[in-house]
């Protein structure tokens, strides 16, 4: 029986990958906090005291690479976070550490976009961060790039510039919480699918952007993404 929807639904959401004419089905977009130690202790918290913890964006928060970000509503106070991203080609529940790359399609690099001032009050409130974090367009995303092209990157320089200026500098070998730990930790909370892709965390210097900022983002081995502030 052929089935039918009260309204066509929304397409696909995407990205595509270098070198490739198929694209990558985005199914889940989840989010590791503070999974580097110096971001942590910028927003006022003891690496060392902490076990990962996770939020989520919607996928349609994506925005394609070439595509601006467009300054939200209600907020005065929106943040910069660079993340080296990773896009799953399959899952499960309670994988293995051992066998958690078994997982990764392939890597990019994101933006954690993030209305600061929203998420401190829900901070302060005791609620969840939505309305701070899974706005609309909020995930300016790069291409991606398979295991098949660069294997699993564990050392490479993680930054961010302002209009030509660095705000963000780290390396994804500071990572807390490794990607195999990360896909591990989150397969027993959730079951990972193909299509998940998973935002590792920012390094430390995240600030404020305003409406006509040049970002440019940038994963050693991995890729770039360049975003305007519209």
């Amino acid at each position: 029986m052929n089935m039918s929807y009260v309204f066509t639904p929304p397409e696909q959401v995407s990205l595509p990958v270098r070198g490739a004419t198929e694209l990558f089905p985005v199914h889940r977009v989840y989010c590791v906090g503070r999974n580097y130690a110096a971001h942590a202790v910028e927003m006022g918290h003891d690496p060392e005291k902490e076990l990962p913890f996770f939020f989520q964006k919607s996928p349609d928060n994506i925005v394609a690479p070439g595509g601006d970000f467009p300054y939200p509503s209600a907020s005065e106070d929106v943040h910069h976070e660079i993340e080296l991203t990773v896009a799953l080609k399959s899952g499960g529940d309670d994988i293995a550490i051992d066998k958690a790359l078994d997982c990764v399609f392939g890597y990019g690099v994101a933006l954690d976009m993030t209305r600061r001032d929203l998420q401190g009050e829900m901070k302060r409130l005791g609620r969840p961060w939505e309305i701070g974090k899974a706005f609309e367009l909020s995930a300016p995303s790069s291409e991606l790039v398979s295991v098949e092209e660069i294997g699993h990157p564990e050392n490479g320089a993680v930054w961010l510039k302002v209009n030509g200026q660095m705000r963000q500098e780290g390396d994804i070998n500071q990572l807390i919480w490794k990607v195999p730990e990360v896909i591990s930790i989150l397969s027993g909370l959730f079951t990972l699918r193909a299509g998940d892709i998973i935002m590792t965390g920012t390094p430390a210097g995240v600030g404020p952007v305003q409406r006509g900022d040049k970002l440019q983002g940038h994963v050693e081995g991995v890729g770039e993404l360049t975003v305007s502030v519209v």
